[in-house]
């Protein structure tokens, strides 16, 4: 292929079909974005020795690392922006994340960036592992999102050998469950492999979304890895999890093969993340970040990020902007040559930005904006929500702040930013005039969700049972 011009196409926001030229269709990148489940500041190689991960060393090293890159606080809110490039609070998926017993999806009224990928040329738009987007009906399928082909599971948290969730498998090729066996973190990677291998055949670019399970709970292993880390464990579970994270590290090797094999991984763009922070059980998986997954401190929301194009983008370099996980849509449709709005009005906007100028090094003036992160899973007497600005981070736990002012049943945290990345310093008491402001901020974007959003984590968990297979043909609902 042709070196990509990563630009935006002029297009009229009413056309509802993007137009790529001829030379721009040529010059597309092949994308592969791979996504890490609950995987901490402090449990990659390049930020700690607690653990090892040689491949996603390499990927950082080869290409740019997104030193402040930031994500909601838990996983389905994650994969919902990612594949929109919108907060999810905006279609009601912020929240929570959907547990087995929930009714709830990505709204179809959401174009997803596989959707957009199709109508620019993507002939083949795979994902491989979690999807955690809904699961009751066909509606919130994957291949009723704009993919093409699916391999994985939906629910989230599924045993890593018997591939079942609450009793029942949950492993499916396309929309049939299927019986393949093995540890789930090497069926992943194996099933992304193949597939670049047999796209990159097709003179069409390809997209491949690899979202890993581990090295989310529960904690398994295979046995040759978990010996591998025994003698400088302090426990059990440590030893597991450091096995967890290099199995999946010698996934990301397997994918990285794959598309060197291919002879395309000069323009092929492929994206590192993870959904959250690490667990707060094992205090070196976000050292030195504060917090962990699920709150709204950098521990929760901060993680570890890298991209690599060498076609377009000089690696080995480090980018401390702040930017996050709906960025990565309307760069990636930049890199493809494609208008990011296209068809979209103003109750859809895209709360993202184009970084390919940023990537490439031809702007250096990035613009600060207010970045929120905010869940309520446990309950509206028991939120937390953040906004960083270019000067200050706000966090604020207890009573949805929607609802009503600052009372004595919120717990209020202030820091300065960039200099208090660590949040070692409450400065709210100091700056009442600055909690006032933010908080007032936090207020509007709190009352974006919408009256249907999803529920909290534990309604409707009492009795339910799931069906075979967790099977998802024969199931309908209404609507969301």
């Amino acid at each position: 292929m042709n070196q990509p011009l990563c630009v935006l196409m002029v297009a009229i926001a009413t056309v509802a079909v993007p137009i790529v030229s001829l030379a721009q269709a040529e010059s597309q990148p092949n994308v592969v974005v791979m996504l890490a489940d609950d995987l901490g500041w402090g449990a990659v190689s390049y930020h700690s020795d607690w653990t090892e991960t040689p491949n996603v060393d390499r990927l950082a090293g080869e290409g740019i690392e997104l030193d402040r890159f930031y994500v909601a606080p838990m996983c389905t809110p994650t994969r919902a922006g990612l594949m929109t490039g919108r907060y999810p609070i905006r279609f009601g998926l912020a929240r929570a994340v959907i547990p087995p017993q929930r009714n709830f999806g990505l709204s179809v009224q959401e174009r997803t960036i596989a959707d957009a990928l199709g109508e620019a040329g993507y002939k083949h738009r795979g994902i491989f592992g979690k999807w955690h987007l809904g699961h009751h009906d066909v509606k919130w399928h994957p291949l009723s999102r704009g993919f093409t082909h699916f391999e994985g599971h939906y629910n989230g948290a599924i045993d890593y050998f018997k591939l079942e969730r609450d009793g029942e498998r949950d492993w499916h090729i396309n929309h049939t469950p299927s019986a393949k066996q093995g540890y789930a973190t090497d069926l992943i990677a194996e099933a992304a492999s193949d597939f670049i291998r047999e796209s990159a055949v097709d003179a069409a670019p390809y997209f491949c979304y690899v979202p890993f399970n581990a090295p989310h709970s529960p904690f398994q292993a295979k046995p040759e890895d978990i010996a591998r880390y025994a003698k400088n464990s302090k426990t059990d579970d440590e030893a597991t999890l450091k096995a967890m994270i290099w199995s999946m590290d010698q996934g990301v090797g397997q994918v990285l093969r794959a598309i060197e094999d291919s002879g395309e991984a000069d323009n092929t763009q492929v994206w590192f993340l993870s959904d959250n922070g690490g667990v707060g059980q094992f205090k070196a998986n976000n050292r030195p970040l504060h917090g962990s997954k699920l709150t709204t401190f950098e521990g929760g929301v901060r993680v570890v990020a890298c991209v690599r194009w060498p076609a377009k983008w000089q690696g080995g370099r480090k980018l401390d902007n702040t930017i996050g996980y709906i960025d990565v849509l309307p760069t990636v449709l930049a890199s493809a040559g494609v208008d990011s709005n296209f068809g979209r009005d103003a109750n859809s906007k895209l709360d993202g930005s184009n970084l390919c100028g940023l990537l490439e090094g031809t702007v250096t003036d990035f613009p600060e904006r207010d970045w929120y992160s905010y869940h309520g899973q446990s309950g509206a007497e028991r939120e937390t929500i953040a906004i960083k600005t270019a000067q200050w981070k706000l966090v604020v736990i207890g009573p949805d702040v929607a609802q009503s002012e600052i009372t004595d049943k919120h717990e209020i945290h202030l820091y300065r930013m960039p200099d208090d990345l660590l949040e070692r310093e409450n400065l709210a008491d100091q700056h009442p005039d600055v909690v006032k402001d933010l908080f007032a901020k936090l207020q509007a974007y709190r009352s974006l969700q919408p009256e249907n959003a999803v529920p909290t984590f534990g309604i409707g968990k009492k009795g339910f049972k799931p069906w075979k297979d967790w099977d998802i043909r024969s199931r309908t609902s209404s609507d969301k």
